[in-house]
């Protein structure tokens, strides 16, 4: 597994990339799409459709290793599930984002945003509510509040959104997902499910004249590894890691 992936049960790098125009829709266009990915990766075999004129192509999910890819209405996505290392999950981005000209005729003009995300998953049977808590803190204004209260914690979602350049084109997003609900409390019954932190770097609008996509991504990726290597890592990752393992 890569060297993110220690810090979690599961780890993921995805890219999606939003266009302002609809894609094309016709049988031809989007399988001869899907083909061009599978020459390169064989064992993605497994192609269906879903509703809302959405298509999947996938690796088999059993291994717990596996590449994915969709074409949307307006939106592309490709994702990797536990590469072995970083430049393997990147190398399928960028294919992709490559053919996107030639084979969906997606235009640098068509951008809406491109986006890559770190997500780490952790497989907790507990309130993710009260582990957040526990690992990373509350925050001052609602310390005393929660402390006060004296109850279980029933929803604790922080998310931090800010801007890497001036003009707010270029954001990066921390958020977390917990699946653990008020039933789930008040029975005492908590089933065994992840905890999902995410680390979003997103570009809006079009490209310009001397950009590209895949340039875009390396851009994109390189800014997300800062942020995880110089910052999630010690603060969240490793606190998430170690508060579990005293449960």
């Amino acid at each position: 597994m890569s060297g993110y992936g220690t810090f979690s049960d599961d780890f993921y790098l995805n890219m999606n990339l939003s266009t302002e125009l609809d894609l094309p829709q016709n049988r031809d266009t989007v399988l001869h799409f899907f083909e061009q990915i599978q020459k390169r990766y064989p064992r993605m075999a497994h192609f269906y459709a879903r509703e809302r004129m959405e298509y999947v192509l996938e690796e088999d999910k059993e291994e717990g290793n596996y590449r994915w890819a969709s074409v949307e209405q307006k939106r592309i996505n490709s994702g990797q599930v536990n590469p072995t290392d970083f430049d393997e999950a990147a190398d399928q981005h960028r294919l992709i984002l490559d053919l996107l000209p030639y084979t969906l005729s997606i235009s640098k003009l068509d951008c809406e945003s491109l986006s890559v995300m770190f997500g780490f998953d952790y497989t907790y049977r507990g309130n993710h509510n009260e582990l957040l808590s526990e690992a990373l803190g509350v925050m001052p204004g609602f310390d005393k509040l929660a402390e006060a209260a004296g109850h279980p914690v029933l929803s604790y979602e922080p998310s931090i959104q800010f801007a890497l350049d001036e003009d707010c084109k270029t954001q990066c997003r921390v958020s977390f997902e917990t699946r653990t609900n008020a039933y789930h409390v008040r029975s005492g019954d908590y089933p065994e499910d992840q905890l999902s932190v995410y680390l979003t770097v997103r570009r809006y609008e079009s490209l310009g004249p001397g950009e590209s996509y895949v340039s875009e991504f390396d851009r994109l990726a390189g800014l997300c590894r800062d942020m995880v290597d110089g910052y999630l890592i010690e603060n969240i990752l490793r606190p998430l890691q170690q508060t579990i393992s005293l449960k």
